[in-house]
């Protein structure tokens, strides 16, 4: 499990602050759906929507989100990042016998740019490794910061659905021994 890692190990960001991760709980529903808005919120800035019916679509799809990643993953890994004492994000892992799944990662504005991601994403990286299986994810077509992110660890875009690129690391395959 990715939190038994991240909390057995001395994680802390460039600034020195520590990061961890804890398990959702059902109280976590409306900070979680804040950060799920927050993913939204440049989409959503161009419909001419009253503020009630942005909220009511946020919450329909983040609640079909969650359904879909539990039906296709039901003992996926789910946990708010912790930044010092501070809720900053979620990281969402599907695990199966072929695949380790990042389902979903998204830090609060205020927390992105500090290295969070990079960090979690080296010790999925490590763990992928380590089992032998590739590490996927799916990436919307229009985030391009997210596509380079990826790249820049190593991804490759291994399908193009239209509106999401299947994005895939894989560790070289083990040198042959005399070759």
């Amino acid at each position: 499990m990715l939190s038994h890692h991240i909390n057995q190990s001395d994680l802390s960001l460039r600034d020195g602050q520590p990061l961890r991760l804890r398990p959702a709980a059902a109280d976590d529903y409306e900070f979680l759906l804040s950060i799920y808005a927050s993913t939204r919120a440049e989409e959503l800035a161009q419909v001419a929507w009253a503020d009630e019916q942005k909220e009511a679509f946020l919450k329909s799809q983040f609640d079909l989100q969650r359904q879909e990643y539990e039906n296709r993953f039901p003992d996926a890994e789910y946990n708010v990042i912790m930044i010092g004492d501070n809720p900053a994000g979620r990281i969402w892992i599907g695990r199966d016998a072929e695949q380790i799944r990042l389902l979903d990662i998204a830090l609060l504005p205020e927390f992105q740019n500090r290295g969070a991601g990079t960090l979690l994403l080296r010790v999925l990286l490590d763990e992928s490794k380590e089992a032998g299986k590739p590490l996927r994810h799916m990436v919307f077509v229009l985030n391009d910061d997210a596509h380079r992110f990826y790249e820049r660890l190593g991804f490759v875009v291994v399908e193009d659905f239209g509106a999401y690129k299947h994005m895939e690391w894989k560790s070289e395959p083990p040198a042959l021994a005399g070759g």
